[in-house]
């Protein structure tokens, strides 16, 4: 009996480790530990309360626009536009409310609708012409980056927003947005707070409600989802409205943190996003991943990113430490995979 005891305990601590290794973000957390550790042995200051505020608060805004990609990766689909999205949003604001004197808060909600029009076509486009979405979000790219440099300069004759803080009422959503809070020597702002909730929000969707079951199906199989009935098309546009309303606040986070915002503020970002997805455990083909895991890969790019500076190496490799974690990231999420489905 004793020998079946013992053996019944085994298998089941067995089970619960095949578990874990099987969650999408499991490799992530062990990824981000392992940078942590180094970072803090390495530096002085990394693990301070000063030093981590810096790649805290740089993580967050990438972390949200992170979270937004993985979920539409989930789905299927990419966005190349993220990145372009958040600068957009916070110049909308900018100009209506220092050129034209639109009340602030009217100015913040035209921009958060600007951007869910923005994602819902590309939602439609893409479910209307079954076109890749690399392809039609790319042209998005284009479209609103020209409008950032060309639109701006036309309207306002510079690239830059200057005098938002002599906006009226700029102090009420600069609470919201753009505080912060002292601790230690350390400066902690919102930002990581709103990144904080929305990976809740995401992870809550993705796993305790039926729209999150949907996502899973419309990426892992769209043909048999339609067959059961899944609103295949609903639960795409939705989902690039999401990744649009991401960068919206992250365009507010932005713009409040440091009353100011250029042209090409985001530009170049959108492969970061899907980078941090793919480090989180998102697969390419789509139908797995999680937003946790997404917050993670968007958390070792933070640290990544302010730790080579820390230790006073050339800033320059980190796009060779992002080119490694992209490439380990996938691997290790086909092992991962294959693993599973072997297990079914």
């Amino acid at each position: 009996m004793t020998s079946i005891a013992v053996g019944d305990e085994r298998m089941a601590r067995t089970s619960t480790l095949n578990r874990l290794m099987k969650r999408p973000e499991i490799g992530a957390l062990l990824a981000a530990l392992v940078i942590f550790v180094f970072f803090s042995v390495t530096t002085d200051v990394f693990a301070t309360l000063s030093g981590s505020a810096t790649w805290l608060r740089s993580a967050s805004t990438i972390g949200i626009m992170a979270v937004g990609v993985a979920m539409l990766m989930i789905g299927g689909e990419f966005d190349l536009s993220a990145g372009a999205m958040t600068g957009f949003t916070g110049l909308a604001v900018g100009i209506l409310t220092t050129e034209y004197g639109l009340n602030i808060w009217v100015a913040i909600l035209v921009s958060l609708v600007l951007a869910l029009v923005v994602g819902f076509l590309n939602g439609w486009l893409v479910m209307r012409t079954r076109l890749p979405s690399f392809i039609v979000t790319l042209g998005t790219f284009f479209v609103l980056q020209g409008i950032d440099l060309a639109g701006t300069k036309q309207l306002i004759g510079q690239v830059a927003i200057q005098g938002m803080r002599d906006v009226p009422f700029y102090s009420q959503p600069q609470k919201l947005f753009g505080s912060s809070m002292e601790i230690g020597h350390g400066t902690f702002y919102v930002s990581i707070l709103w990144w904080v909730l929305v990976t809740a929000l995401a992870t809550w969707v993705l796993m305790r409600t039926r729209v999150g079951n949907w996502v899973f199906a419309v990426g892992g199989a769209q043909h048999a989802a339609r067959q059961v009935g899944v609103p295949v098309a609903k639960t795409k546009i939705g989902l690039f409205m999401g990744t649009a309303g991401c960068g919206w606040l992250v365009g507010m986070l932005l713009l409040f943190t440091t009353s100011t915002v250029q042209s090409n503020t985001g530009v170049g970002q959108e492969f970061i996003y899907i980078i941090c997805a793919v480090v989180g455990g998102c697969l390419m083909t789509g139908g797995y991943g999680s937003a946790i895991g997404a917050a993670l890969g968007a958390l070792i790019y933070g640290m990544a990113n302010q730790g080579i500076v820390y230790a006073g190496w050339d800033n320059n490799w980190l796009k060779a430490f992002l080119g490694v974690m992209l490439l380990t990231a996938v691997l290790l999420n086909e092992w991962v995979r294959k693993r599973a489905e072997e297990a079914r």
